[in-house]
C-alpha cells in the first residue's frame, strides 16, 4: 500500500512538472569541473527554529560533498568551477514549505514549490502523510548556466536518530546525483 502511494506521488510530481516552464530536471551532459562550492546562505541572523535546520543543512552538505568528491571534484569554500544549490520542500496532505537557504536568489523557487505542493496535495490518499523533496542544482560558476537539476521525493520519518537521518540523507543525495558525469 505504501509503495503504491509513493509511486503515485512520484508520478503526480512528474505530471505536474510537465505542465510548467520551470524544469524539474535538467541535464546538459558531462560537467567539466575540478571543484565545487555551495551557494551562499542568506545573510542575517537565523530564526529561532534554525538550530535543528543547521544540523540538517550540515548533513546534506556532507552528503553532497561525499558524493561529488567521489566523482573527482574538490570542495572549495568559495569560487569553485561549479556551484551547488539545493532546495528542500517538506509537505503533507494540506501544506508545503520550501527551505531555500542554500538555493540562492533570483531563481524559480515559487514555481518549484507550487509543483511540489500540487503533487503533495492533489493525491487522493485519505491517510495523513509527510514527504520531503530534495532538489539539487549544479550551476556553472562563471556563466551561471544551470548544468544539472534533479530531485528525489521521500517519506519523512518521525524523530529518527541522527545516524538514521544521515543515512537517509546520503541515500537521497546519491539518488539525486546518480547521473552526474564529471570530466576534468
Amino acid at each position: 500500500m505504501k509503495y503504491s502511494f509513493f509511486v503515485t506521488l512520484n508520478l503526480a510530481a512528474l505530471l505536474v512538472a510537465g505542465c510548467s516552464s520551470t524544469p524539474t530536471r535538467v541535464d546538459t551532459g558531462s560537467i567539466h569541473a575540478a571543484s565545487f562550492s555551495f551557494v551562499a546562505a542568506s545573510p542575517g541572523p537565523p530564526p529561532d527554529f534554525a538550530e535543528k535546520r543547521a544540523q540538517i543543512h550540515a548533513m546534506i552538505q556532507d552528503a553532497i560533498s561525499r558524493n561529488l568528491e567521489g566523482k573527482g571534484l574538490t570542495k572549495s569554500a568559495s569560487g569553485g568551477d561549479v556551484a551547488v544549490a539545493y532546495l528542500i520542500v517538506v509537505g503533507d496532505n494540506v501544506s508545503t514549505e520550501a527551505i531555500s537557504t542554500y538555493f540562492g536568489y533570483g531563481r524559480d523557487t515559487t514555481d518549484l514549490l507550487e509543483k511540489a505542493e500540487n503533487a503533495y496535495t492533489d493525491t487522493k490518499n485519505p491517510n495523513y502523510f509527510q514527504a520531503g523533496t530534495l532538489l539539487i542544482d549544479i550551476i556553472d560558476a562563471k556563466t551561471f548556466k544551470l548544468l544539472k537539476r534533479s530531485y528525489v521525493v521521500r517519506p519523512l520519518l518521525s524523530n529518527p536518530t541522527a545516524e538514521v537521518r544521515a543515512e537517509r540523507i546520503q541515500e537521497a543525495v546519491d539518488a539525486v546525483l546518480k547521473d552526474v558525469r564529471i570530466t576534468h
